[in-house]
């Protein structure tokens, strides 16, 4: 650096992480090994955003800036030998969004600082970002509070002149969720016919919208958990819980140019059917107040509390078509509880990821697997760098550790009506064999 041996941004008390209508403050720190002359020292704070329809293209299409504010802190003059501090403090907006990294586009705030010298001199410069967390209060959206909940019924043909019908329907408990949060799922089952359904699978998809020209949007599955498929004439339950990772919040309030939506997926597997639950990701929980109980009066009977288990599956044969007609809110099919078999939230050994809640703060970026745990600054007062794995930025506070970059590749969305391959599968050997009119049946008799 010649002259200048230390050119850097502190902030006061390190703290990077800020709210819309704070002010930040720190000190510009200089050190000269011998006198500079210097025609002004500017410090700048700067905030922008920028979306491009390329992977990882820092030249942008569009851009919209949130705030520019420069502040002179030393006007034309020499710095002598030696170490050298100059104080700044700018406010900030109270309608700036929250801080984001995509693969198509970014959120970014930094603090530059500028030193300009005598013509023909070397000019120097230096920055450092910093983040914004606009808070999403989950409580001031509408019914957020009540179950998201949806139901579609799906008729499919199998063994050529067969018919079945299926019943999908799948609720969450809340609209809104903060991180460290668990979404209770419930997902119910009927299959209305003489063939078994595939595998169920629930996932929380983040969809990114990038509003170019042409819309970019990048979908990617946060969590995945997978049940077991329903037998032939069965009415099927499914509870499961996912626990929500830290994340951007939903709608990056403030921003024009990126979008962010989440919804429970619940698919299921032959016979193809997909029911989608929108819900938020907030900042404040949803505060839910315990109902007051109805006194019950003297010698009123108590009434039953529903049993939540599961009726005995007594082994049959699958029914007739015509048996199960009618039988979808009639109550007369068995249920039964389907089994889990796998969670992406759970390690090798099938014990559930376990996080404590300091690790959620303010931290953006999905739940890092065991072999990428946040690493705790000296003081342990907030995490080092947090690894992401979706759309969202690197936490990082004091020091030299540089963040991972994290691996986005363009998913779309799928298009299920455009799948040409045959909505059931071949029957198995044992199925072929069992049949009444396969030819090995009838060699036998």
């Amino acid at each position: 650096m010649g002259k200048l041996q230390e050119f850097e941004i502190t902030f006061t008390n390190n703290k990077v992480v800020y709210n819309p209508g704070e002010s930040i403050s720190g000190t510009v720190r200089i050190k000269t090994s011998q006198s500079l002359q210097f025609k002004a020292i500017k410090v700048n704070c700067v905030g922008s955003c920028g979306i491009s329809s390329k992977l990882n293209d820092a030249s942008w299409m569009l851009e919209e800036k949130y705030l520019s504010s420069t502040l002179s802190v030393g006007d034309k003059g020499t710095l002598s030998a030696g170490e050298h501090s100059f104080p700044f403090q700018f406010l900030i907006p109270a309608s700036v969004p929250t801080s984001f990294e995509g693969p198509f586009g970014k959120i970014l705030y930094k603090i530059r600082s500028f030193i300009d010298t005598p013509r023909f001199s070397k000019d120097y410069k230096t920055q450092r970002p910093f983040y914004l967390l606009n808070v999403l209060n989950l409580n001031e959206l509408p019914d957020v509070e009540q179950p998201s909940c949806a139901v579609t019924t799906k008729k499919f043909n199998y063994l050529l002149v067969k018919t079945g019908t299926l019943m999908l329907k799948a609720c969450s408990d809340l609209r809104g969720y903060t991180s460290g949060q668990v979404i209770k799922l419930s997902t119910e089952i009927h299959n209305k016919s003489g063939k078994d359904t595939g595998y169920v699978m629930a996932s929380l998809i983040q969809r990114v919208s990038y509003k170019t020209k042409r819309p970019v949007f990048d979908l990617r599955p946060i969590a995945e958990v997978e049940g077991a498929g329903v037998k032939a004439g069965k009415h099927a339950e499914w509870r499961e819980q996912i626990i929500v990772p830290p994340l951007p919040q939903s709608g990056l309030t403030g921003c024009s140019l990126i979008d962010i939506e989440y919804f429970i997926q619940v698919s299921l597997k032959s016979p193809e059917a997909v029911v989608t639950l929108p819900i938020y990701i907030g900042n404040i929980a949803v505060n839910l107040t315990p109902s007051i109980p109805h006194p019950i009066a003297q010698g009123a009977p108590v009434p039953a509390m529903p049993s939540l288990s599961p009726a005995p599956v007594v082994p049959s044969a699958p029914p007739a078509e015509d048996d199960l007609e009618g039988e979808l809110g009639a109550g007369g099919v068995d249920s039964e509880e389907i089994p889990t078999k796998s969670h992406s939230q759970q390690d090798p050994s099938g014990i559930p990821l376990s996080m404590s809640p300091s690790v959620f703060g303010q931290v953006s970026g999905p739940l890092p697997t065991q072999s990428q745990q946040l690493a705790q600054s000296s003081d342990g007062s907030a995490p080092l760098f947090c690894l992401s794995t979706g759309a969202t930025i690197p936490f990082f506070t004091d020091g030299n550790t540089t963040p991972v970059p994290t691996s986005c590749p363009l998913i779309l969305p799928p298009e299920y009506s455009t799948w040409e391959y045959p909505h059931e599968p071949p029957p198995t050997y044992e199925e072929s064999c069992s049949s009444n009119n396969s030819s090995f049946n009838s060699s036998m008799r």
